[in-house]
C-alpha cells in the first residue's frame, strides 16, 4: 500500500500509469480513501512532490497507448475525414477556379543601333548583359506598366480585380476600417497578385505567368503587359533621348554666342590691322607683293631684250634691220631701191661721162635714197634707245614699290600669326557648336524610333486545365486527408485527458 502511493524513484512511470485501467485487482488492494502522500514533512513539500510525480509520469507516456487511444477515436477520425472529404469536394466544385497562361518572351540586353553612334551604350561583358537583361525584367511587372495594363483593359471596372466580389467566407471586421482605396490602386494590387515571372538561367529568355477566372482575360491581360512592357521601354529611352537633347539644345545657346564672338574678334583685328584676304585665303598685301616680283622679273627681261636689240643695231649701223617688221620692210625696199640705182648708175658710167646728166642725176637720186636708208636706220637705233630707256624706268619703278611693299608684307606676316590664332580659336568653337548642333538634331529624331529588341517567342495559349483549385479528386483527398489526421489529434487528445482524470494521484489531490 505505502509502495502504491509513494513510488520509488526507479519505478518506470509509464508502467505505473499504464496500470490504472487495466490492473483489475488495484482497487481491491487500494481503499478509496486512502492517502496519496505517507510522508508528513508537511503541506508544501507534499504537493511538491505530488506535481512533480505527475509531470514525471506525462513526460514518461508510454507510446503504445497511442494505439489504444486512436482506437477507441476511430470513429471520430472516420467522422472528420468524412467532413474533410466532402469540405474538399465542395471547394472544389464551388470555389471560383483560376487559369494560368504562359507567355515567353526574350529580353535582348542589346538594343537595335539603328542610327550610327547611337546614345545608349551596347553591353559588352556577360555581367553587363546579365544586369541589363534582369533590370528589364523587373521592368515587365513593374507598377508603370500594370498601371497601363489596368488603363488600357479597365481592369478598374473588372469585379475580379476592383475588390467588389464578395469572398465565399467573410470574418466580421473588428475596429474602425481605414479610408476606402482608390479603385486604380485596388486594381493595380490584384493585378500584381495574379501575375509572376521566371526567368531561365542558361538564355535571355523569361517567363511571363498570368492567372486569371477567365482563359480569354488572362491571355488578353498578358498581351497587354508585353504590349505595355515594350511601350515602357521604348517610352524610357524616348525620354532619355529626350533629356540629352534639351541638355544640347539648353548648351547650344552659349556655344552659339560663343562662336559669334571668336568671329567678330577675327574680323575687328582685321578691320584694324587693314588685313585684307584674297578669295584664296592670302592676304592682299602678300598677293601684291607676289605680283610685282613678277612684275620686276618681266621688266627685267624687257630691259635686257630692249638694249640687245639696241646694241645690234648700233653694231650693225647702216646694214642694221630693225625689230619692227614695218620699219624693216621699209627699209629693205629702200636698200633694193638703191642697189638698183647703183646698178643703173655703173651701166650708164659705161656709156656717159660723170658730168652727164643721166649721170648726175643718177647719184642725185641714190643720194637721195640712201639718206632715207640712213635715216630710217637712225630711227630705228633710236626706237630702240627709248625702248631700253622706258624699261630701264619701269624695272626702276616696280623696284622702288617692290622695297616699299616688302616692309608693309613683314608687318602683315607678323599679324598674320596673331590673326591665325584667332581663327583658330573661332574654328574650334565652330567645330563644336556644328558638332553640337548635328547631334541635338540626331538624338531628336532618335526620339521618334523604337530601338527596343524584345520579342515574343510563345505567345499565350488556352491552358490544358485551371491552375487553381486543384482537381476535384485531390482536394477530395487531401480534404479526406487533413480530416483523418484533425481526428487523430482529437482522439490522441481525448486518450490522454481520460487517462489523467483517471489518475489516482489526481484523485488523491482532489480529496
Amino acid at each position: 500500500m505505502s509502495d502504491l502511493a509513494s513510488p520509488s524513484p526507479s519505478r518506470s512511470g509509464a508502467r505505473a500509469f499504464s496500470r490504472l485501467d487495466y490492473d483489475p485487482q488495484w482497487r481491491q488492494r487500494e481503499p478509496a480513501n486512502s492517502a496519496l502522500p505517507t510522508d508528513r514533512s508537511g503541506p508544501a513539500e507534499a504537493a511538491t512532490t505530488v506535481t512533480l510525480d505527475k509531470i514525471g509520469d506525462f513526460l514518461e507516456l508510454d507510446f503504445g497507448r497511442l494505439f489504444v487511444w486512436v482506437g477507441s477515436g476511430r470513429r471520430l477520425i472516420t467522422v472528420l475525414a468524412l467532413t474533410g472529404a466532402v469540405a474538399g469536394a465542395g471547394f472544389g466544385v464551388f470555389s471560383t477556379p483560376r487559369y494560368t497562361v504562359t507567355t515567353d518572351i526574350m529580353i535582348d540586353p542589346g538594343s537595335l543601333q539603328v542610327v550610327d553612334r547611337d546614345l545608349f551604350s551596347q553591353p559588352g561583358a556577360i555581367d553587363g548583359q546579365v544586369l541589363t537583361a534582369g533590370s528589364k525584367l523587373r521592368v515587365l511587372t513593374s507598377r508603370n506598366v500594370l498601371s497601363r495594363v489596368v488603363a488600357d483593359l479597365d481592369l478598374t471596372a473588372d469585379p475580379e480585380f476592383n475588390g467588389t466580389r464578395q469572398p465565399l467566407i467573410s470574418l466580421p471586421s473588428f475596429g474602425s476600417s481605414g479610408p476606402a482605396e482608390d479603385s486604380a490602386v485596388v486594381a493595380l494590387k490584384s493585378l500584381s497578385e495574379h501575375i509572376s515571372t521566371t526567368a531561365d538561367e542558361k538564355s535571355f529568355v523569361a517567363s511571363l505567368n498570368v492567372s486569371s477566372e477567365d482563359t480569354g482575360k488572362a491571355i488578353a491581360i498578358s498581351g497587354g503587359i508585353v504590349k505595355a512592357f515594350k511601350a515602357e521601354l521604348a517610352d524610357a529611352e524616348a525620354d532619355g533621348a529626350a533629356r540629352a537633347a534639351a541638355s544640347l539644345d539648353s548648351r547650344l545657346g552659349e556655344l552659339k554666342a560663343d562662336v559669334q564672338q571668336a568671329e567678330q574678334a577675327v574680323e575687328a583685328f582685321r578691320r584694324r590691322n587693314n588685313l585684307s584676304t584674297a578669295a584664296d585665303g592670302q592676304l592682299v598685301s602678300t598677293q601684291t607683293m607676289s605680283a610685282i616680283n613678277a612684275q620686276v622679273v618681266n621688266a627685267q627681261a624687257r630691259l635686257i631684250e630692249a638694249q640687245t636689240a639696241f646694241d645690234s643695231l648700233v653694231a650693225a649701223g647702216p646694214q642694221a634691220s630693225p625689230a619692227d617688221p614695218s620699219a624693216a620692210s621699209s627699209l629693205s625696199a629702200l636698200r633694193d631701191k638703191a642697189a638698183a640705182l647703183q646698178q643703173q648708175l655703173l651701166s650708164q658710167s659705161m656709156i656717159y661721162g660723170p658730168r652727164h646728166p643721166t649721170i648726175v642725176s643718177l647719184e642725185a637720186e641714190r643720194n637721195v635714197v640712201t639718206a632715207q636708208i640712213n635715216a630710217e636706220v637712225q630711227r630705228a637705233v633710236n626706237g630702240a634707245k627709248a625702248a631700253v630707256t622706258q624699261a630701264q624706268a619701269n624695272l626702276d619703278a616696280l623696284t622702288d614699290r617692290s622695297q616699299s611693299l616688302t616692309s608693309a608684307v613683314f608687318s602683315d606676316n607678323a599679324l598674320q600669326v596673331q590673326l591665325r590664332e584667332l581663327e583658330r580659336d573661332a574654328a574650334a568653337k565652330t567645330a563644336v557648336y556644328e558638332s553640337f548642333l548635328a547631334r541635338a538634331k540626331q538624338i531628336t529624331e532618335r526620339e521618334q524610333i523604337d530601338t527596343t529588341n524584345v520579342r515574343v517567342i510563345s505567345t499565350a495559349v488556352p491552358p490544358p486545365g485551371r491552375s487553381w483549385p486543384p482537381r476535384t479528386v485531390v482536394m477530395i483527398a487531401l480534404g479526406a486527408i487533413g480530416g483523418a489526421v484533425l481526428g487523430l489529434l482529437a482522439a490522441i487528445g481525448l486518450g490522454v485527458l481520460g487517462d489523467l482524470r483517471r489518475s489516482p494521484r489526481l484523485r488523491g489531490e482532489r480529496a
